[in-house]
């Protein structure tokens, strides 16, 4: 698992913000590799992966857009069925948690429910590529797409 397992070695839980799926999903060739090898953690049991059902509706919406419903419902089976992965729902205490992170870090309502739902869960990092959740440092080890792909180029 090369440079990405040494610099998530000590994990144990990871958060995946929905653009792991989605880059990985569309084979985006920039992220495709790197999405390969977290999903590949997770499947195998090295990590055990938490993600809320934010990335379920988020995962659906271009499909949709393109009237392609069929792929939007593969996209949920996938996750759904995806080894090592649990979908957490939202309930009160996630809401709770997430009013706390949108009035103190000022991050968008998704993103606050998402981080909210894999703090609370016990994610000890959280994988995404939107450099605003960087203010949650304070709160939980926030690791972006974009520099693990630094890291594998250097």
């Amino acid at each position: 698992m090369g440079s990405l397992f040494g610099r998530l070695s000590s994990c144990q839980k990871l958060g995946l913000d929905t653009s792991v799926f989605i880059y990985h999903f569309e084979a985006n060739p920039v992220y495709l590799s790197l999405t390969t090898e977290i999903l590949k953690g997770i499947e195998v049991g090295h990590w055990k992966g938490i993600t809320s059902v934010i990335t379920l509706m988020e995962i659906n919406v271009r499909p949709l857009r393109l009237g392609q419903p069929e792929i939007a419902r593969m996209y949920e089976a996938i996750l759904v069925h995806f080894p090592n992965l649990k979908i957490i729902n939202l309930d009160r205490d996630v809401v709770r948690k997430a009013a706390f992170i949108r009035a103190n870090y000022h991050l968008h309502t998704a993103d606050a429910l998402q981080a909210a739902a894999c703090i609370l869960h016990g994610c000890d990092t959280f994988i995404t590529n939107d450099r605003l959740l960087n203010r949650l440092q304070a709160e939980l080890n926030v690791v972006l797409l974009d520099d693990l792909r630094q890291d594998q180029s250097q």
